[in-house]
């Protein structure tokens, strides 16, 4: 009869592990697709001269009013972990980048912090590694995961103060 009661409760946990995994993929997809609507409607607006690090800020406050708004309606602690993707992807790419070679246009003689500071935030100039889209492809996804699990945070937060 035990090992009745123990199947059971394992397929449970089984269960609620496969249910937490969905929810925080649908969590991380909600902050990805929320920061490429803003990119893609600066894409169309096509502003002039925004500074890299006005992009970097709305970068984090659209997916964090987003997070939110969704962990407002769909309380869910899952929502404040998607921040880890950002990290994990940021560090996935920053060995990448430490790992290339460098010459003339990529990033000639620097060292490791000057490779991904310029290669990530394009500081002081561009590092030409990566065809410049580090900022793109890696920090402003990371920042949008950042800011959405801080507005699930907070939202969570609120709601708990009020019950």
């Amino acid at each position: 009869m035990e090992s009745l009661l123990r199947n059971d409760e394992e397929e449970k946990a089984a269960s609620k592990l496969s249910q937490q995994a969905l929810r925080f993929f649908a969590h991380t997809a909600l902050a990805l697709c929320a920061w490429l609507a803003f990119m893609l409607l600066g894409y169309v607006l096509n502003p002039p001269r925004v500074s890299q690090s006005v992009i970097l800020l709305l970068s984090i406050l659209v997916p964090l009013v987003v997070g939110y708004a969704v962990t407002h309606v769909w309380q869910d602690e899952m929502a404040t972990a998607v921040w880890l993707v950002g990290l994990i992807w940021l560090l996935i790419i920053s060995l990448w980048i430490l790992d290339m070679p460098t010459g003339p246009n990529a990033c000639f003689q620097c060292d490791a912090t000057e490779k991904l500071t310029r290669t990530f935030f394009s500081l002081p100039r561009p590092s030409g590694l990566i065809d410049n889209d580090g900022p793109f492809l890696v920090t402003w996804p990371a920042a949008a995961l950042l800011g959405y699990s801080i507005g699930a945070r907070v939202a969570l937060r609120r709601r708990r103060s009020k019950d």
